[in-house]
Protein backbone atom coordinates (compact mmCIF):
# COMPACT_ATOMS: atom_id res chain seq x y z
CA UNK A 1 0.00 0.00 0.00
CA UNK A 2 1.36 3.40 -0.99
CA UNK A 3 1.68 5.86 1.87
CA UNK A 4 0.68 9.11 0.17
CA UNK A 5 0.09 10.99 3.40
CA UNK A 6 2.64 9.07 5.44
CA UNK A 7 5.65 8.95 3.11
CA UNK A 8 8.06 8.28 5.97
CA UNK A 9 6.60 4.76 6.29
CA UNK A 10 8.20 3.91 2.94
CA UNK A 11 11.64 5.20 3.94
CA UNK A 12 14.30 2.53 4.52
CA UNK A 13 15.59 4.34 7.60
CA UNK A 14 12.12 4.26 9.17
CA UNK A 15 11.69 0.55 8.41
CA UNK A 16 15.15 -0.26 9.75
CA UNK A 17 14.55 1.79 12.90
CA UNK A 18 11.27 -0.09 13.46
CA UNK A 19 13.07 -3.43 13.20
CA UNK A 20 15.79 -2.20 15.60
CA UNK A 21 13.12 -1.06 18.05
CA UNK A 22 11.34 -4.40 17.87
CA UNK A 23 14.53 -6.38 18.42
CA UNK A 24 15.59 -4.37 21.45
CA UNK A 25 12.09 -4.35 22.95
CA UNK A 26 12.18 -8.17 22.88
CA UNK A 27 15.54 -8.10 24.62
CA UNK A 28 14.27 -5.71 27.31
CA UNK A 29 11.77 -8.33 28.46
CA UNK A 30 14.66 -10.30 29.96
CA UNK A 31 16.09 -7.40 31.99
CA UNK A 32 15.72 -7.64 35.78
CA UNK A 33 12.47 -6.41 37.30
CA UNK A 34 14.23 -3.61 39.17
CA UNK A 35 15.14 -2.05 35.81
CA UNK A 36 11.51 -1.79 34.63
CA UNK A 37 11.15 1.88 35.57
CA UNK A 38 14.80 2.75 34.99
CA UNK A 39 16.91 1.38 32.15
CA UNK A 40 14.04 -0.44 30.42
CA UNK A 41 11.81 2.63 30.41
CA UNK A 42 14.63 4.93 29.30
CA UNK A 43 15.62 2.60 26.47
CA UNK A 44 12.03 2.27 25.27
CA UNK A 45 11.51 6.04 25.26
CA UNK A 46 14.73 6.58 23.30
CA UNK A 47 13.79 3.85 20.79
CA UNK A 48 10.36 5.40 20.30
CA UNK A 49 11.93 8.82 19.88
CA UNK A 50 14.02 7.63 16.94
CA UNK A 51 10.87 6.69 15.02
CA UNK A 52 8.72 9.56 16.20
CA UNK A 53 11.25 12.19 15.16
CA UNK A 54 11.65 10.66 11.70
CA UNK A 55 7.87 10.70 11.30
CA UNK A 56 7.45 14.23 12.62
CA UNK A 57 10.29 15.53 10.48
CA UNK A 58 8.66 14.12 7.36
CA UNK A 59 5.75 16.54 7.77
CA UNK A 60 7.85 19.69 7.88
CA UNK A 61 7.69 22.25 5.10
CA UNK A 62 11.40 22.59 4.48
CA UNK A 63 14.45 20.36 4.40
CA UNK A 64 16.02 22.60 7.05
CA UNK A 65 13.10 21.95 9.40
CA UNK A 66 13.20 18.22 8.65
CA UNK A 67 16.90 18.15 9.54
CA UNK A 68 16.08 19.33 13.08
CA UNK A 69 14.03 16.17 13.62
CA UNK A 70 16.59 13.91 11.96
CA UNK A 71 19.18 15.37 14.34
CA UNK A 72 16.88 14.60 17.28
CA UNK A 73 16.51 11.07 15.98
CA UNK A 74 20.30 10.78 15.89
CA UNK A 75 20.47 11.99 19.49
CA UNK A 76 17.92 9.37 20.52
CA UNK A 77 19.93 6.68 18.76
CA UNK A 78 22.98 7.80 20.73
CA UNK A 79 20.90 7.46 23.87
CA UNK A 80 19.94 3.89 22.94
CA UNK A 81 23.62 3.04 22.42
CA UNK A 82 24.39 4.48 25.85
CA UNK A 83 21.60 2.33 27.32
CA UNK A 84 23.15 -0.69 25.63
CA UNK A 85 26.49 0.25 27.21
CA UNK A 86 24.78 0.25 30.61
CA UNK A 87 23.14 -3.09 29.89
CA UNK A 88 26.48 -4.58 28.88
CA UNK A 89 28.22 -3.15 31.95
CA UNK A 90 25.52 -4.64 34.18
CA UNK A 91 25.62 -8.01 32.37
CA UNK A 92 22.03 -7.84 31.12
CA UNK A 93 23.12 -8.72 27.58
CA UNK A 94 25.89 -10.88 26.17
CA UNK A 95 28.93 -9.39 24.52
CA UNK A 96 27.88 -11.04 21.25
CA UNK A 97 24.38 -9.50 21.34
CA UNK A 98 25.85 -6.15 22.39
CA UNK A 99 28.22 -6.10 19.42
CA UNK A 100 25.44 -7.18 17.05
CA UNK A 101 23.18 -4.35 18.25
CA UNK A 102 26.02 -1.83 18.01
CA UNK A 103 26.57 -2.83 14.37
CA UNK A 104 22.87 -2.26 13.69
CA UNK A 105 22.98 1.06 15.53
CA UNK A 106 26.01 2.06 13.48
CA UNK A 107 24.14 1.27 10.27
CA UNK A 108 21.19 3.38 11.43
CA UNK A 109 23.53 6.23 12.39
CA UNK A 110 25.09 6.14 8.92
CA UNK A 111 21.64 6.20 7.30
CA UNK A 112 20.56 9.17 9.42
CA UNK A 113 23.82 10.99 8.66
CA UNK A 114 23.42 10.40 4.91
CA UNK A 115 19.79 11.53 5.03
CA UNK A 116 20.79 14.65 6.94
CA UNK A 117 23.53 15.39 4.41
CA UNK A 118 21.10 14.86 1.54
CA UNK A 119 18.64 17.29 3.14
CA UNK A 120 21.40 19.81 3.77
CA UNK A 121 22.61 19.64 0.18
CA UNK A 122 19.12 19.84 -1.29
CA UNK A 123 18.42 22.91 0.89
CA UNK A 124 21.51 24.60 -0.46
CA UNK A 125 20.34 24.00 -4.02
CA UNK A 126 16.93 25.56 -3.29
CA UNK A 127 18.32 28.72 -1.72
Amino acid sequence: MENINFKFRDWTIYKDARAFRKEINELLKAYPKEEKFALVDQTKRALDSILLNIAEGAAKNSDKDTRVYINRSQGSLNEVVSCLDCAMDDSYITKQKYEELLRTADTLARQLNRFNLYLKNSSVVKD
